[in-house]
């Protein structure tokens, strides 16, 4: 269908007044079916609040034509020989409520031997399932070509919109937002909203067999998959101040006193971790767990992720749960912090004669590194040991940050006190007197309690190693830890958590090591 223009925003309440829906109850979703288009433009998600504030009201993911924050799906048909609805058909309801109990048929007949028919079921969760079928009564054969679209208004993906995700013109690197799908089973975060502004109506285009396409926010997905053995022509276009993702099936002529059918599955709800992946194997969707975009470290966030979700549905608190996953991983990693102090024992043993090669070899580094490969085939040191626990804990941190930053599980879950939101910066800060003076600081300058406790745990962590050979490393070290504070200021609190407890059980363990290896501490014999 032709993409609308925006006029003057309507009032979503005015609109949702007129009348002629079929009403959309399921634990997890509300709202209704528009039945002039057979349109999907109205649906709320109970559970989640666009703020923490609880007067903030529920997200709205559907919102009607021409309202600010626009966006609604449906289904059609093009072809030729015979009359096709369109976004001005009235329908007509087999129910007034649609349930998962209870499924809904929308008709139309269109007077010349024709009738189109959608029926509808919806999941206990977030998946609407559409059959479109076309009766042919006729005495000639019809041509049809079933689609499907979704369509979101511009400020849909504004700073303002109650989806909360954030616009096309803030993305980093480190999430995908916007147009999404996957095509003959692999998912494609490549397009973009600029590409789409650029492109206009001339958006990209997919052949696919089977997939989905659609739209995603950080939490947010709207998404349509057609049987993922039919073939499918899919893409992404923007019109008058619209963006619009669909597709189209193959031509099918349906003979007289036959029907055709299509079964298409339509998402719109949260990005539950287990549910989309359950959609890959209930419903055999390609790939649809990958709505999520967790990046080049899949490997590590997914397995993190379904281990702190089984720690919070231990303990019931996602706070405590980061403070069991850290105690889990140092346990795991603790055979290696083992190895790495003796590795660096014996580096500080062989300290003097390292300085002796590089004085006598100074003016002939090929011959200095070679003398020093030797010395440590002799002493069998590796020097890259002391190394390992750090580039263990890169994938692991950084798996982390992309759970707390992309997963709806850990939104608007608190820790304790003043932390009623892990997923979101520390917001105590002494720059404005700890919430005293009524005023937002810059997020660069916002340093909470946990960036702070990251900054100083840091320092005694690095005070407590044993002191670089090297002056400009010494200097080095003793600023680190206050630019990581400043650094990690605008960060998710349970990230900061992370590290400060991380901060906290490697001094601790750096004091049982010391314990055990004296000579770290020994003075270097000259």
């Amino acid at each position: 269908p032709a993409i609308p223009a925006v006029a003057k925003p309507l009032d979503v309440n005015s609109v949702l007044a007129q009348g002629g829906r079929v009403q959309i109850e399921t634990p997890k979703v509300k709202g209704s079916i528009n039945l002039k288009g057979a349109r999907f433009d109205d649906l709320i998600l109970p559970r989640h609040t666009v703020s923490l504030d609880p007067k903030s009201g529920p997200v709205r993911i559907l919102s009607p034509s021409g309202t600010e924050h626009s966006q609604f799906a449906g289904f059609g048909w093009t072809g030729s020989g015979a009359a096709f609805p369109n976004t001005d058909t009235i329908w007509q309801s087999s129910a007034p409520k649609l349930t998962p109990e209870s499924p809904v048929t929308l008709s139309w007949d269109n007077g010349q031997g024709q009738i189109f028919q959608i029926k509808l079921s919806v999941d206990q969760d977030y998946m609407f399932t559409a059959e479109q079928s076309v009766i042919n009564k006729g005495a000639a054969p019809v041509a049809v070509r079933p689609y499907g679209y979704i369509n979101r208004g511009y400020a849909t993906v504004g700073k303002t919109s109650t989806l909360a995700g954030p616009r096309h013109d803030v993305d980093s690197w480190t999430i995908h937002v916007g147009p999404i799908g996957t095509f003959n089973n692999a998912t494609n975060y490549d397009v973009n909203y600029p590409d789409l502004d650029e492109a206009g109506a001339n958006g990209p285009r997919f052949k696919s067999t089977g997939g989905w396409l659609g739209f995603g926010d950080t939490y947010w997905l709207t998404a349509m998959a057609p049987s993922q053995k039919a073939t499918m022509d899919a893409g992404f276009r923007k019109g008058n101040d619209t963006y619009q993702a669909d597709y189209a099936l193959d031509n099918v002529v349906v003979a007289p006193g036959q029907s055709n059918s299509v079964t298409t599955h339509f998402f719109a709800g949260a990005k539950e971790v287990p549910v989309l992946d359950g959609y890959m194997d209930k419903l055999g969707i390609q790939q649809f767990g990958n709505a999520i975009d967790w990046g080049w470290f899949k490997m590590f966030a997914k397995p993190i992720f379904y281990l702190l979700d089984n720690l919070f549905k231990l303990v019931k608190n996602f706070g405590v749960a980061i403070i069991l996953l850290t105690l889990t991983v140092k346990l795991v990693m603790f055979p290696i912090a083992q190895r790495q102090f003796a590795s660096m024992v014996a580096m500080r043993v062989v300290q003097p004669k390292v300085k002796e090669i590089q004085e006598r070899y100074k003016d002939d580094r090929p011959k200095m590194q070679q003398a020093m490969m030797e010395l440590y085939q002799k002493e069998k040191i590796n020097p890259m040991a002391g190394c390992l626990p750090i580039f263990i804990q890169i994938p692991v941190f950084y798996a982390l940050y992309k759970v707390l930053l992309l997963t709806i599980e850990m939104r608007h879950q608190p820790f304790a006190l003043w932390i009623k939101d892990l997923s979101a910066p520390d917001p105590l800060t002494p720059v404005n007197l700890f919430g005293l003076l009524h005023f937002t600081p810059p997020s660069f300058i916002a340093l909470g309690v946990l960036p702070i406790l990251l900054g100083i745990t840091m320092y005694v962590q690095f005070k407590l190693n044993p002191a670089p050979a090297d002056p400009m490393q010494q200097q080095v070290f003793s600023i680190m830890p206050w630019i990581m504070m400043f650094l990690m200021a605008p960060f998710a609190a349970g990230l900061q958590l992370y590290w400060v407890v991380n901060n906290l059980l490697t001094i601790a363990q750096q004091k049982w090591l010391y314990s055990r290896h004296p000579a770290m501490k020994a003075p270097v014999k000259k």
